[in-house]
């Protein structure tokens, strides 16, 4: 149990951060992260991830299924999705930047980043002289058939570091909960960026 304190602590850290940026509006948002023996942490339905306590964490299984008996988030499923594809993943934080909630109007499928030497935060990524696509999908209230449309792309598209549900937010994840806000912040950056020469 100390593990899912450990996380949960993490978790609500990652809350306030990304609130105190903006990132997570009113009772948006959903983080979770990997447990040593195989079940997530996850955050609670309809909570404010700014004001996250441990009564706002709560245990599923890795299909998705509770184990402790709040209801956790509606898009549990993309999180375990993530989790069954990327063993190394230890965490998954859906963040509403706007940033990325504007790039999913304004852009068709996909977003390309290139040349930007902030892209050597990815792991694997060496040089700035290189591009990175983001897909962005259209938003579902059918959980199960977005996560097999998004399962799809990421089976025939690697390396993939994140992904963008249009007018919705953004889908990132990485080896530990540190990792995750990491890549939340860059691609937050990369897509101003982006915005701001859309706007030149």
């Amino acid at each position: 149990m100390n593990d899912f304190k450990d996380r949960a602590d993490e978790l609500i850290v990652a809350g306030k951060t990304l609130y105190a940026q903006g990132m997570v509006p009113a009772t948006s948002g959903n983080f979770s992260a990997r447990l040593n023996d195989g079940t997530l942490a996850i955050t609670v339905s309809g909570r404010h991830k700014g004001q996250l306590s441990g009564d706002d964490i709560m245990r599923i299984d890795v299909q998705g299924k509770p184990i402790d008996p709040q209801r956790p988030s509606a898009e549990t499923g993309l999180h375990t999705q993530i989790y069954a594809r990327y063993p190394d993943v230890g965490c998954v934080l859906h963040p509403h930047p706007r940033s990325a909630t504007v790039v999913s109007r304004r852009w068709g499928d996909f977003i390309r980043l290139s040349d930007y030497e902030l892209l050597k935060v990815f792991p694997g990524i060496i040089s700035h002289a290189t591009s990175m696509y983001v897909p962005i999908f259209d938003n579902d209230q059918d959980i199960g058939r977005l996560a097999k449309q998004v399962g799809a792309y990421m089976g025939e598209n690697s390396p993939l570091f994140g992904y963008i549900i249009r007018s919705h937010g953004l889908y990132t994840w990485g080896k530990t909960v540190a990792d995750a806000l990491r890549y939340v912040e860059a691609f937050d950056y990369l897509f101003s960026c982006e915005l701001q020469l859309k706007e030149a």
